[in-house]
């Protein structure tokens, strides 16, 4: 419960990141109940394995039933009926799938993650950090600007309400005065006279006020623009753009609550100002006069109040969550035709007045015409409820949202079969989702709109890769969210630009980013060994397009087929930083040259675009030169039958008159093997699983493992410590098994 703990524990904003991760598929509320539990299962292995996702999935609802009994016990009748909805949830969304399950929870398990480890990065640089520090006064800036408007719209309230006493007690005496101005009595005329004198001055101070009220009312609308201005066109600038960023693997975007905070306070102080002119109206309506500055100034401050809340509530409207679909949770913005998706809503303005009377309607390329698509722009239709009315309950921070959680879309078959004339292929053909609503205040109305970023829509998920990438040089390289026709004519990142965006992709699925040296090998790749120049430009067709080098596929799907082989095969092995991974061959021979014999590392393929990994080790030849061996990449086919870990624990190296040997023996630069890969095996070393005479358990079979076998011919072998005295009859045994090779992987049989 380690995870769970911790997370409580830090700061709000980053809370709200973790609220961001849990809806009705997966509620929070289990997260809790549940914590220990869930951090004690494999949710990564179930991601990839249906019988371990199918366990977890009964296991879960076991658990779930404990908890009801408990809740029963404490006859706590309430959370009974939560848990038991939760379960139902469950079985509905994924007693068929719980692969998805086990996805699900184990990216909001891996988020959470990412999310403590920001938080606590945080709170370390927080102090001494020059841009936190310039962020934070920005802040406490803005915070000042907005306290000021809030304590200047109270002013305005209490000198209205003295205004209002003010202005009833000099009715009140007006009126008596006129009551008695028909009396006779001497004394009675000398007080009539007092008090018409009193009544003078009051009627002076009633005029003093007034002047003095319109003029606070103008300065604090003033205040008002500026402040707003800033909200607007910077700080929520600012935020849409860290969301971009943070949709392609960027650091976490930090939350909306500040900014909705802001949002508020400033609509408040507005709705407080559009109070009081009524206020004044009415006191005008009792009493006016010549030059009454409320007759001559109310019109226009009405209009300007009116005119400054509109535009502050058509702002606010923002897609807190961009599209995305809950199976690919890593990347928002690709959608499959077909495939349910989720996007999120939120008014920034948190008034109680307005829940549940705003409207919103879903709409898929609603600005798109024949005048401004492409040709073979393709057309598609949204399915499902879209539309859905805002609400406080619909979020966890009680702010006004509306969360669809079933859209999908469906291409217009009668629009024409698409054609390959057209400038853009399908995954550069991008579209947006725009939404609608209108809010209904008395003596106006405010139409409402915003739109998500940019879209890719793939029909099959083999296209993912490429509509990835399209995703991320759009947001790399503009803010815009209506450039429909970017990919006519993109831009070019610099690689400086471009190396940050590739180094997101592996630390926003892993623990680890890429490093210089990783890096340096990738730029060279891309522009060739002498020109790995940070402001060098790389053209999208250089990045997506064009086959790398003399391959036959271009860089990012052989980035992208790594990145799968990391998630699914090597997860642990890249976060514990046992895998080089990207090197040069020169480079990984420098390393390698003054290691001891059998030194090892751990490089990615260069010739896969399905991604591979192979191992690389140094021996010593009679003369002290090293020679180097590199054995044939694996590939997502043998790292299925056979865990990498394994394969380097059994790897064996075979000659004629040698039995075969596992040259394999620091993981560099001096790590012993079985240190770094030991916690990784399949079993414990050393550990044999006890045989009878029917074999292991009664199998009635000898116990077998796959292993890895190289061949090569005596002479490569240099290092004769490798090599013991093997008879020829078993040698032609074991090679008959193994079959000829070169210095290939083969899987073979072996007895353990």
């Amino acid at each position: 419960m380690a995870q769970w703990y911790e997370l409580q524990q830090i700061d709000s904003k980053f809370l709200e990141q973790v609220h961001q991760l849990y809806d009705d598929s997966f509620p929070m509320e289990i997260r809790q109940y549940l914590a220990q539990w869930l951090e004690a299962q494999d949710w990564d292995h179930a991601s990839n394995n249906v019988s371990l996702a199918t366990i977890l999935l009964h296991g879960l609802l076991s658990q779930l039933d404990d908890q009801y009994s408990r809740f029963a016990l404490e006859s706590n009748f309430l959370l009974q009926h939560n848990i038991r909805k939760s379960k139902r949830n469950l079985q509905d969304h994924f007693q068929e799938d719980p692969v998805q399950m086990a996805m699900i929870i184990n990216n909001c398990l891996r988020e959470e993650s990412k999310i403590l480890a920001n938080a606590q990065l945080h709170t370390q640089n927080q102090v001494g950090s020059t841009q936190t520090t310039v962020m934070l006064d920005k802040q406490k800036e803005l915070d000042k600007k907005v306290t000021d408007v809030k304590n200047r719209a109270l002013e305005v309230e209490q000198d209205v309400k003295s205004l209002e006493d003010l202005q009833d007690e000099y009715d009140f005496k007006f009126k008596t005065v006129q009551s008695r101005e028909n009396e006779h009595n001497c004394l009675a005329q000398n007080e009539l006279k007092q008090e018409k004198i009193i009544l003078r001055n009051m009627y002076f101070s009633v005029g003093v006020k007034r002047k003095a009220i319109v003029q606070q009312v103008a300065e604090l609308l003033n205040a008002v623009e500026h402040t707003q201005k800033v909200l607007i066109t910077e700080e929520l600038v600012d935020w849409k753009r860290r969301q971009q960023i943070a949709c392609i693997g960027g650091p976490p975007n930090a939350c909306l609550d500040q900014l909705q905070n802001w949002f508020t306070y400033i609509a408040t102080s507005l709705q407080q100002v559009r109070q009081q002119l009524k206020k004044l109206e009415e006191l005008e309506q009792k009493l006016t006069y010549e030059h009454d500055p409320i007759s001559n100034n109310k019109q226009a401050l009405q209009d300007r109040t009116q005119s400054l809340f509109k535009q502050l509530i058509e702002s606010s409207f923002v897609v807190e969550r961009q599209p995305c679909m809950p199976t690919h949770p890593q990347r928002p913005l690709v959608l499959k035709t077909g495939v349910q998706f989720t996007v999120k809503l939120r008014l920034l303005v948190k008034l109680q007045e307005l829940n549940y009377q705003l409207k919103v309607k879903a709409l898929f390329d609603k600005d798109v015409n024949e005048k401004n698509t492409v040709k073979g722009f393709r057309k598609f239709n949204i399915l499902g409820t879209n539309t859905k009315v805002m609400n406080m309950e619909e979020s966890n921070n009680g702010s006004l949202a509306a969360e669809f959680r079933h859209l999908q879309l469906k291409e217009q078959k009668n629009a024409g079969s698409r054609t390959n004339e057209g400038p853009l292929i399908v995954t550069e053909e991008l579209h947006s989702l725009s939404f609608e609503t209108q809010l209904c205040q008395p003596g106006f109305t405010v139409d409402l709109e915003t739109v998500s970023l940019p879209i890719v829509v793939i029909s099959n998920v083999s296209q993912l890769p490429s509509g990835w990438a399209s995703i991320l040089w759009y947001n790399l390289l503009t803010s815009e969210t209506k450039n429909l026709s970017f990919f006519l004519n993109p831009p070019a990142p610099t690689w400086s630009q471009l190396a940050e965006v590739i180094g997101w992709q592996f630390s926003s699925v892993t623990k680890r980013g890429l490093n210089t040296d990783q890096l340096s090998m990738l730029g060279e790749k891309l522009l060739g060994p002498n020109a790995n120049n940070a402001e060098d430009l790389i053209p999208w067709t250089k990045f997506c397009k064009e086959n790398l080098n003399e391959k036959t596929f271009p860089f990012w799907l052989w980035i992208e087929g790594i990145l799968e082989l990391i998630k699914k095969h090597l997860l642990c092995l890249w976060n514990d930083g046992c895998i080089v991974g990207f090197i040069s061959k020169e480079r990984e021979r420098g390393l390698l040259k003054e290691k001891e014999p059998g030194t090892f590392l751990l490089r990615f393929s260069e010739s896969s675009k399905e991604g591979a990994i192979t191992f690389t080790w140094v021996e010593r030849s009679q003369n002290a030169e090293p020679q180097f061996h590199s054995v044939e990449p694996y590939t997502k086919k043998e790292l299925s039958a056979v865990t990498f870990p394994d394969i380097i624990r059994n790897y064996k190296v075979m000659a004629a008159e040698n039995i075969p040997d596992n040259p394999l023996r620091y993981l560099y630069p001096n790590t012993p093997k079985d240190h770094a890969f030991g916690k990784y095996y399949s079993r414990p070393k050393e550990t044999p699983e006890p045989m009878d005479v029917d074999g292991p358990k009664g199998t009635g079979y000898i116990k077998t493992e796959l292993i890895s076998v190289s061949e090569v011919h005596p002479s490569r072998l240099q290092n004769a410590e490798f090599l013991l005295p093997m008879s020829p009859d078993e040698y032609a045994d074991l090679a008959q098994l193994v079959g000829p090779a070169e210095i290939d992987t083969v899987m073979s049989s072996y007895s353990s």
